[in-house]
């Protein structure tokens, strides 16, 4: 690291780990305290001039850590401004738990997969429960759009690990200036620049950005202070989450039921996070008094009734929720550009809210850090709002019929759901229509303007062989390539494209890898063979091409185009990924 890293940059204080008790906080965790970060006073407070900065993020969430330690790996210059000092909720431990396969390759690319990978817990397994019956039972990892990657289906762990790893990460790399305890009050924009009023304990100050990204959550005031417009939908369901452990805890996987016995016939989830702490989300009725279904003596005796009347428990947290969804029309208003819950608020089915907040950074980061590092054109950034929008809209859509399948209406909801839980007890084709949630997986971009139409899908972190015959995978050549456009080539090339990809690189930012098989001859001093461990190959399938042909791939894992020949088709469909044209 630079000597000459500022004093805030310190490592972070590690997770104190305490003591688990029967009790619990309505608002508050018990198992766990949470981190303090410093305050360290910012160098404008006092200054005659202020100072403008290219990214400013407010918001230390999940989301806005995720785009932080992005452009940290990227090495560009951010300020990220936070209104608190720590991760997650002051001591709650729940929030979000399950994270996709994409979350996880994005994490691998960022440094911090493998500490997630050791402290949380891997499943693939869910079964689906109506009544005393078993419905249907799937395992992820039999489903070709998981089964491909080197990173598993999903991981749960409490997402307040997640934003602590990513802290540390951010402390790692440098470039990002992380400013606790200052909470933006003010907003103006113009044309060239963005003007932030920041509160903080040593007193208030002005700073501009070029570029100002809004992951601060749902209560956000940049909605109202740039006039942007939403779909607005609440729920009038009502759950009550119980986070505990268990001395004979259940099996590792995800069950839920559709209609519990032990909960009045109404649904319940159960998952297993890290440190055997378990996830339990009980329906509720809609009127539910939150004070009365969060009580001790409730939440016990709903245990009871689940589990025996033996269950010995430890109580981590209770608290209710009401969900409700939420989409804005546009993700970017001027040089603010919303990401997270920010962006859109969804129901939880389907692990579809922190994931795809994620997905949002990782689909901005690498585009700033394009157009900050004079790479690509500024008109790049209007891509984000086409491609992350289609997204959003699609998880509150896919989440808005799971909420509906949960709690239907009285009359044709409520007999198709009857009907669809009577029918897949006995024959498969009706389990699809048994909706407790469509797993979160990568959005598939259709309306991208910097996609091909042979583009717009996520490539798996697929495994390879290098040269030297060592192990690489996808996201080995995404580090490798550090933003530029990455060409996969398959198959031998004739002399002419060899020369064209030669060229290529040399004019604008792309790498170029040749792909081959087990027996072809190497034409390209950067090669790796199609095989993986298990003696077979994944990648050419990944990137949805057969035989000779090149994959454009993005540094976000996504594919821009593909092709045959590698001709005028390969330069345009670079020119068009970077903006130019």
């Amino acid at each position: 690291m630079p000597e000459a890293r500022h004093a805030m940059l310190e490592t972070p204080p590690a997770y104190a780990r305490t003591a688990f008790t029967n009790g619990y906080e309505f608002t508050q965790g018990t198992g766990y305290t949470l981190p303090e970060y410093p305050f360290v006073a910012p160098p404008e407070l006092g200054a005659k001039q202020l100072k403008r900065h290219p990214i400013v993020i407010v918001g230390g969430g999940i989301t806005g850590l995720s785009l932080a330690c992005a452009l940290a790996r990227y090495g560009v210059e951010a300020v990220l401004l936070d209104e608190d000092n720590t991760v997650g909720v002051k001591g709650a431990s729940s929030r979000g738990i399950c994270y996709t396969q994409k979350s996880l390759e994005v994490f691998h690319r960022l440094g911090i997969y493998e500490r997630i990978a050791a402290k949380g817990v891997q499943w693939s397994v869910g079964r689906t429960f109506a009544g005393d019956d078993e419905v249907y039972s799937f395992d992820l990892r039999q489903q070709s759009n998981f089964n491909l990657s080197t990173q598993p289906p999903f991981i749960n762990i409490q997402q307040f690990y997640i934003e602590g790893y990513l802290v540390e990460r951010i402390y790692e790399l440098g470039h990002v200036d992380l400013r606790w305890k200052s909470r933006v009050t003010a907003f103006t924009q113009n044309a060239e620049f963005a003007t932030l009023t920041v509160e903080t304990p040593a007193g208030s100050y002005q700073i501009e950005a070029d570029h100002v990204i809004d992951a601060s959550g749902s209560h956000t005031p940049f909605h109202d202070w740039v006039g942007a417009t939403m779909q607005n939908k609440r729920g009038d369901d009502r759950w009550c989450i119980a986070d505990v452990r268990f001395s004979k805890h259940p099996p590792v996987e995800r069950h839920t039921w559709i209609e519990a016995p032990f909960n009045d016939n109404r649904a319940v989830w159960q998952h297993l996070m890290a440190d055997d702490v378990w996830r339990i989300d009980y329906q509720m009725a809609p009127n539910a008094d939150p004070d009365a279904v969060s009580r001790e003596d409730v939440v016990r005796e709903r245990l009871q009734r689940q589990f025996g009347k033996d269950v010995e428990v430890e109580i981590v947290w209770v608290g209710p929720y009401a969900y409700r969804s939420r989409c804005l029309d546009k993700l970017r208003v001027g040089r603010v550009f919303f990401m997270g819950d920010t962006a859109k608020i969804v129901s939880p089915f389907g692990a579809r809210g922190g994931n795809t907040g994620v997905a949002d950074a990782d689909n901005l980061a690498w585009k700033l850090a394009a157009v900050l590092r004079g790479r690509a054109s500024p008109a790049l950034l209007d891509s984000y709002n086409a491609e992350r929008l289609e997204a959003a809209q699609q998880n509150v859509q896919v989440t808005n019929r799971t909420a509906r399948f949960l709690r239907p209406a009285d009359g044709m909801e409520r007999c198709f759901r009857t009907a669809a839980i009577s029918l897949a007890k006995q024959y498969p084709f009706a389990r699809s229509l048994v909706n407790t949630g469509r797993m979160a997986v990568a959005n598939t971009y259709t309306r991208s303007s910097i996609c091909e139409n042979t583009g717009g899908q996520s490539v798996q972190n697929v495994a390879f062989r290098w040269a030297d015959g060592s192990q690489g995978a996808v996201n080995d050549l995404l580090q490798w390539a550090d933003g530029d456009l990455l060409v996969l080539v398959f198959g031998e090339l004739p002399a002419a494209g060899l020369q064209r990809l030669r060229q290529l690189a040399q004019h604008a930012p792309v790498r170029s890898v040749q792909v081959l098989g087990p027996d072809e001859r190497a034409q390209a001093h950067e090669h790796v063979r199609d095989i993986n461990a298990r003696g077979t190959g994944h990648l050419q399938g990944a990137c949805h091409v057969f035989g000779h042909a090149w994959a454009l791939l993005r540094p976000d894992g996504y594919l821009a185009a593909t092709g045959e020949a590698v001709d005028g088709h390969l330069v345009a469909a670079v020119e068009k990924t970077l903006g130019l044209r």
